[in-house]
């Protein structure tokens, strides 16, 4: 048996169905209990897009470059944009070919794997990466002698070196044998080529987290006039119900509460999912309401008074076009964030185009292109502000031809405001790069957030619901409220010259002021702090210490 591009296509569609199936399961192996672990949300993301490929007739060559292309705009988060260029790797080693045989394909797992690897600046084994990597390794040494024509044969073999690889994980990585799960990626990729096999033996994964027609041919919003906004997010998305709340009806309460905060609201729920709509300033407390009737399967939300991303109209896009703006100016900026007091703050410092997004929203490698073509600028610098997005931003920054890119490290908001403070545009991009990237590393960045769920590590209990204080995006320490958690993050501003402080959506101004006492008793006299109203969802506290 050969491929084609027709079974390849149906191959793809099994995959990305089966993704989808246990993208839960995914995110809860995320190693740390923060709100941040889409894994599987963001491999499931960036594989949906393949399902357009559904009645494709041709040659494999074809099939994989078309899929490569779609899913390469698609991808979002670490995850997606290292199963997005594994991918395109293969499209490269399939490019001319009408039908694949085992060979063909084991070497396609190999190239898509050194795409894999290419892109990511110091590799972690026992990863995705690693899971790619040996599965690939054992393919090519077998492909030729033990499976050619049995293309079936192959992927089995596959999978289960890719499970075994996967085994290893926790061996390679002690964060993972210490919470005792395996790599969420790795396992995403499992998923994925699982899904693949069983397509080949007739037997396609089909996706069972469907939301009813009902639910989809709920209300339309093409009538909407932006000149009438009065609430600032488009905000969209569907929940898994957990076991506490199946049933039609039992969520009720996420209806009332959401029509509280905003207008244009949908709401529609059947036995085991969720999916609402609502036009509100405070998205991040739509999601966090959400996340207490379950874990989250999709999340859209759109500024809909700067219009920088899709419009996703009760499950079926709208076709954005995107202006491509001339270069008017040398420079520009893209910056991604959460909350409207960050984003005005980012503005005040020049940025161009804010996208929507930060830990459990991570925008699409389209989304990135779309802010950068929006640009009028002769050189657009992009600030991640995330470590997840920071991958999808390099891909976008790849695809962008008529414009210079530089895409900045900045893995937190401090940095990217950091970075913005010392720009200087009467320099060369050279020399303003080289100085952003010094800034980043002269900032610590410090934040507050919960834990998710139970858990221990580094030999400490966590508790769900507890603070966690994160430095440069570490746990530092755990606490039972904001106060004893900023606390006993004092040792880590003790010694700086500038602080600011970002209060999240859910934070009063009077619990902030408290806050700011804690930071000054234990601060110089002479440290200069500034406290700014931040919106973010999530997390209480974003702090900036240099």
């Amino acid at each position: 048996m050969l491929i084609d591009g027709h079974t390849f296509a149906g191959m793809l569609i099994s995959a990305a169905n089966a993704l989808d199936n246990n993208q839960k399961a995914i995110n809860n192996m995320n190693v740390f209990p923060v709100p941040d672990g889409d894994t599987g949300i963001n491999m499931t993301l960036t594989m949906s897009t393949v399902r357009a490929l559904k009645d494709f007739d041709g040659t494999i060559s074809d099939c994989a470059d078309r899929m490569a292309k779609m899913i390469l705009r698609a991808a979002r988060g670490n995850s997606g944009a290292i199963l997005s260029l594994f991918f395109r790797g293969m499209s490269k080693a399939l490019r001319g070919l009408e039908k694949a045989d085992s060979p063909d394909i084991a070497r396609a797992f190999k190239a898509g794997t050194e795409e894999a690897y290419k892109a990511v600046m110091k590799p972690t084994e026992g990863t995705i990466l690693t899971v790619m990597r040996l599965c690939s390794e054992k393919a090519l040494d077998v492909a030729e002698k033990k499976y050619r024509g049995d293309v079936v044969g192959l992927f089995g073999y596959i999978l289960k070196m890719a499970e075994d690889a996967l085994a290893k994980t926790p061996d390679m990585l002690p964060i993972l044998k210490e919470v005792h799960v395996v790599d969420a990626g790795g396992y995403g990729f499992c998923v994925v080529v699982s899904g693949m096999l069983d397509a080949l033996k007739n037997k396609p994964v089909a996706q069972l987290n469907v939301i009813s027609e009902e639910v989809k041919s709920e209300s339309a919003f093409d009538n909407f006039s932006t000149e009438d906004i009065k609430f600032t997010y488009c905000t969209e998305c569907i929940v898994d119900k957990d076991e506490a709340h199946m049933g039609e009806g039992s969520a009720k309460e996420l209806n009332d509460y959401i029509s509280t905060l905003g207008d244009s609201v949908v709401f529609a729920e059947d036995d085991t999912m969720i999916k609402l709509h609502v036009h509100t300033n405070n998205p991040g407390l739509v999601m966090e309401k959400a996340l207490t009737f379950g874990s989250l399967a999709t999340v859209k939300i759109e500024n809909m008074k700067i219009q920088h991303s899709e419009k996703v109209v009760s499950g079926t896009k709208t076709e954005k076009v995107v202006k491509i703006q001339k270069p008017t100016k040398k420079y520009g900026f893209v910056a991604v964030c959460m909350g409207g007091g960050i984003s005005d703050t980012f503005r005040d410092f020049g940025v161009d185009q804010i996208i929507y997004g930060g830990q459990t929203m991570n925008p699409s490698t389209q989304d990135i292109i779309d802010g950068i073509d929006m640009t009028p600028a002769e050189c657009v610098y992009v600030l991640p502000n995330n470590k997840n997005i920071y991958l999808v931003a390099i891909q976008a920054a790849k695809l962008v031809k008529d414009k210079r890119v530089e895409v900045l490290a900045t893995h937190s908001v401090p940095e990217g405001i950091s970075s913005m403070l010392v720009f200087d545009e009467t320099v060369s991009v050279e020399e303003n790069t080289a100085a952003m990237t010094e800034a980043i590393g002269n900032v610590t960045s410090i934040s507050t957030t919960y834990a998710v769920r139970d858990t221990q590590i580094d030999g400490v209990k966590i508790n769900e619901g507890q603070i966690l204080g994160l430095v440069d995006g570490k746990i530092s320490c755990v606490a039972d409220s904001d106060e004893e958690c900023i606390e006993k993050l004092g040792e880590k501003m003790s010694n700086a010259s500038f602080i600011t402080i970002f209060y999240g959506e859910n934070v009063k101004p009077e619990a902030a002021e408290e806050v700011l006492g804690i930071i000054k008793s234990q601060v110089a006299d002479d440290t200069e702090i500034t406290m700014l109203s931040g919106g973010q969802p999530l997390y209480d506290y974003i702090i900036s210490a240099e």
